[in-house]
């Protein structure tokens, strides 16, 4: 993948602090996820529209150990999506059909809308609390920024505008991909929203934006910048699976002793594939055993305890 643009996203703040911002530019994220999952361009614009989002969102998590993850379950072709984000510009994410092809929406745009359909929008915040925090809505549009717009609406109760954006060459390479989220906080008066809001109506649109090729600075300048625009900090992003063995065989684990000796009965390697980023992994009976075994030892020992 060549990579000769850098991905990033900007935090910023502007109207003394009663507004604030995020915008990212995600080209090679977005590409990557193309790459490991094999998408078609309508299924690379939803996977890359979410992906944008997670950056963002991820980057309001407070502590290093906390994630944040995005998931659409829906009726559409696509079959669903998931993407999972941590503070620090780190996301990977999935799509259930890589292979949608569906023809162009009535603006002649990839048509995302028309391969989630109808479903469900959850944002899941994983806080080191006993429970994750779990905000769901129904899907809008099924394109993805006016669903996240909604949730912020609805579920945290946050005015917000979210735009994303994923534009495709010819050759199905990423061309552009990135997006903003503008956000009112507690306290901004309805002169400033109405003023924000006129704003944002009068924008040609975030794809518009990406096409000439605008950095998150030129975009947040261009919607903010008569609102006293400042830009607080930038942080590198990127695609990034931290799977490993270990978590893998904890996966392998779950399925429960029956089924698990059942694999080991049958004599034969098992082969686990991650969701994320494709690696693949092999376990043999004698190590599939020894996993049982121990498993079993430790909640024994638990038991007596």
């Amino acid at each position: 993948m060549a990579n000769e643009y850098k991905d990033y996203m900007v935090r910023a703040t502007a109207a003394d602090g009663m507004i604030r911002a995020f915008a990212a530019t995600t080209r090679n994220i977005v590409e990557e996820g193309k790459d490991i999952h094999g998408t078609y361009p309508v299924a690379t614009a939803a996977l890359g529209r979410l992906l944008t989002a997670g950056v963002m969102m991820g980057s309001d998590m407070k502590d290093d150990r906390d994630l944040i993850t995005i998931k659409i379950d829906c009726q559409g072709p696509i079959k669903g999506l998931l993407v999972t984000a941590d503070r620090n510009g780190h996301v990977k994410g999935y799509v259930g059909n890589p292979c949608v092809d569906l023809p162009p929406n009535d603006k002649g745009k990839l048509d995302v809308g028309g391969a989630l359909d109808l479903g469900v929008l959850s944002v899941i915040k994983d806080i080191g609390l006993k429970e994750p925090y779990i905000g769901q809505t129904i899907l809008i549009s099924g394109e993805i920024a006016e669903d996240l717009t909604y949730y912020y609406a609805t579920s945290e109760q946050i005015p917000s505008s979210v735009a994303l954006g994923v534009l495709m060459n010819k050759d199905n390479t990423v061309k552009q991909a990135g997006g903003f989220i503008i956000q009112l906080m507690p306290g901004a008066d309805d002169e400033l929203a109405e003023k924000l809001e006129n704003k944002i109506n009068s924008l040609n649109g975030i794809t518009s934006m990406l096409d000439k090729g605008m950095s998150p600075e030129d975009i947040l300048s261009e919607v903010l910048g008569e609102f006293e625009l400042k830009i607080n900090d930038h942080m590198d992003c990127r695609y990034e699976c931290d799977c490993s063995r270990t978590r893998v065989a904890k996966a392998l684990l779950s399925i429960g002793e029956k089924d698990l000796k059942e694999l080991i009965d049958e004599g034969k390697n098992v082969e686990m594939s991650c969701h994320f980023c494709g690696k693949k992994y092999e376990f043999t009976p004698e190590e599939l055993k020894v996993m049982l075994e121990a498993a079993l030892a430790k909640k024994n020992d638990s038991e007596e305890a």
